[in-house]
Order: C-alpha cells, then sequence, then structure tokens
C-alpha cells in the first residue's frame, strides 16, 4: 500500500485520469471540452514514464545506441498525437503542433530554465560546440520548412492538396531532412562524439531499472498514449468551440505543451543542478527533434494514410519558428548565460502565445 501511495506522487497522480477520460469519453452527450482535458493531463505524466523508460534503456545500452533511441522515442508523445490527428484529417492542428512543439522547447522550455537557473547560479556555461551544432541545424530546418511555403507562394499554387508539385515537393524536403538529422546523430555520436561529450555526472548514472521493466513501461506507456492521443484528436474541434479559441491556438500552445511537460520539469531541474549541457540538450535538441525528424515522418505517414501532409505552413508559423531560431542562436553559440536571456526568451513566447489566442 505504500509503495502504491509513493508511486502516485508528482506528475504521476495525473495517471487517475486516464479512467476518467475513457469515462468521459464513451459517455454520451459529453461535452467535449471535458474529455479533451481529462486525456490532456493523462498524457503529460505517461509523456514522462515513456521519457524515463527511455533514459534506463539509454544508459544500459551504451551512448551510441543510447543516443539512437533517445533520437527515435525523445519526442514520441507528439509523434503518436500528430499521428492519430493525420488520420482524422485534421491536417492544420498537425502544423500548428509542430510549430508548437519547436517553439515551446527552444522559448519556454529553455526560456524557463535559464532564468531558474540563471537566478540561483548567476552566470552558467555550456558546451559551446554542441550549442552552435544545435543552432546550425535548427536554422537548417527553420530553412527547410520555408522553402515549400515560398516556392508556393510565388507560383500561387496554395491548393496544396490538390497539387502534386507541392507534395512531392515536401516528400523530398522530408527525406532530406531526415538524412541530414541521421547525420548529425552520426556526427555526434560516431565520428565527432568527444567535441560532444558532457562534464555533467547526470550523464553517467547507473541505470535504476532492468531492461525488462524499462520495456515493460515503455511499452504500456506507448499504448496508453495512443489511446489517449485519440480522445484528444477527436475533442479537440469541440474543445475550441467550448473554449472559443482556433484550432491553431490549440495546436500551438496547448497541445504542444501537454507533449514536452515532461521534458520542461527535467531541464528546468538540470538547470537549477548547473547542469545546463543537459538542459541545451533537451530543449534546442528536442525542437530540432520535431522538425528534423517527427515533422517529415509525419509527412510519409499522411501520405500513406491518404491524408497528404505538406510543408506549406503559413506566413505567420513560419515568422515565429525562424524569428525564434534566430534569438536562440545568439543565446546559445557564446557558450554562456544569464537569468536576463531566460526572461527575454519566455517574453518572446508569451507574445507569440498572445498572437495566436486573438488569431480569429
Amino acid at each position: 500500500m505504500r509503495s502504491l501511495l509513493g508511486f502516485f506522487k508528482g506528475l504521476n497522480t495525473l495517471l487517475l485520469f486516464i479512467p476518467v477520460s475513457i469515462v468521459l469519453h464513451f459517455t454520451p452527450g459529453m461535452n467535449p471540452l471535458w474529455v479533451f482535458a481529462a486525456a490532456a493531463l493523462a498524457i503529460v505524466p505517461l509523456a514522462g514514464m515513456m521519457g524515463e523508460a527511455t533514459e534506463e534503456l539509454a544508459k544500459r545500452l551504451g551512448s551510441a545506441m543510447g543516443g539512437l533511441l533517445n533520437a527515435t522515442f525523445g519526442n514520441a508523445t507528439e509523434l503518436i498525437i500528430g499521428l492519430f490527428a493525420i488520420h482524422e484529417g485534421l491536417i492544420d492542428l498537425v502544423k500548428a503542433s509542430i510549430v508548437g512543439s519547436i517553439i515551446g522547447n527552444i522559448l519556454l522550455v529553455l526560456g524557463a530554465s535559464i532564468l531558474a537557473g540563471g537566478i540561483k547560479h548567476k552566470t552558467q556555461s555550456f558546451n559551446q560546440d554542441q550549442a552552435e551544432s544545435h543552432a546550425i541545424n535548427l536554422l537548417l530546418a527553420t530553412l527547410s520548412l520555408a522553402v515549400p511555403a515560398m516556392i508556393a507562394s510565388h507560383y500561387h499554387q496554395l491548393n496544396t492538396t490538390q497539387n502534386n508539385d507541392i507534395v512531392n515537393l515536401s516528400i523530398g524536403v522530408a527525406g532530406v531532412m531526415l538524412i541530414t538529422y541521421l547525420a548529425s546523430l552520426f556526427f555526434s555520436l560516431k565520428t565527432h562524439e568527444k567535441i560532444f561529450r558532457s562534464n555533467d555526472a547526470e550523464e553517467n548514472e547507473e541505470p535504476h531499472w532492468s531492461k525488462a521493466k524499462a520495456f515493460l513501461v515503455l511499452g504500456i506507456s506507448t499504448v496508453l498514449v495512443a489511446l489517449e492521443s485519440e480522445f484528444l484528436v477527436k475533442s479537440v474541434e469541440g474543445a475550441a468551440k467550448s473554449m472559443g479559441v482556433n484550432e491553431v491556438f490549440i495546436g500551438i500552445i496547448i497541445v504542444a505543451i501537454i507533449g514536452n511537460a515532461a521534458e520542461h520539469s527535467t531541464a528546468v531541474m538540470m538547470a537549477l543542478k548547473n547542469k545546463m549541457d543537459i538542459t541545451i540538450n533537451i530543449a534546442i535538441g528536442s525542437s530540432i527533434q520535431i522538425a528534423m525528424f517527427v515533422a517529415p515522418v509525419l509527412v510519409f505517414a499522411g501520405l500513406l494514410m491518404g491524408h497528404p501532409m505538406t510543408f506549406i505552413f503559413n506566413m505567420a508559423e513560419l515568422a515565429v519558428i525562424g524569428l525564434s531560431a534566430i534569438i536562440v542562436a545568439f543565446i546559445a553559440t557564446d557558450g554562456k548565460c544569464h537569468w536576463l536571456e531566460g526572461a527575454q526568451l519566455l517574453a518572446a513566447y508569451v507574445v507569440i502565445a498572445l498572437a495566436f489566442y486573438f488569431l480569429p
């Protein structure tokens, strides 16, 4: 009994919303907002459990395989939500959640971490080579996401679901991004691993779970995330109407925060411990993974599902990604940070959230 009570503490308390969401989903006439809220709250601890299981497996498999495992499952929650949204034909929601995850990690997560860590430690330092590599990849991802929209806008081919050229262009760009992402992994985990090696002791921790337990937790949490993602996606339209907001705001702000909540807390905790290499890797690395791995996979998945998703983001979405990437590049590439930079990143995020909240 004591161990059970010990398990249901912190974020794990929200696991109680799993049965609640199931009951609400299957209750006739239920307000979609309640289903959406229950599913969203249930996903938060499940995403944390997936992340913890992945980390435990990474510790047992070595740096190269562990890095690859983290790269594959690091943003599995966003990928699963995106797959269900594509299946329902909610392409705009998928694109908005991609944008939200990118800016959420580099502005909200990194900003909160730098602010918290800077208040406690005044000035903090991190691996400059790693940060520069992340910044370049982030800018490359921004360029890759922007090019199809620029081409479509120039040639007035904005009816992208019917235009085979734009679909094929998006597939080509997705392929290039995936290859580049894999190359960057090989660079940081194999050929230049010493350059990217962190001095943070946290990375050399011994595993606390057995391999069997880690696989079991990863499997169960993945299945439950898939279930809750289905509830979330099917209730999102009704929830948007009930809240009086647009679906773009839900995708960019709410869904993105849900998928990254566990990472948010981990990044801030590492910054408070003055382990900024881990914080940078969580925040900027996750944004890169969303842009260069998750987004391309969703493009190919949409093609297989009969709901083609292109890289045609609207100008507002591209602007916030591009400007956010530039701000982070300036902050990340000098190898040190202080609390004011964190406050500036958070200010940028609040401005963007307000803009999309008041979007018609």
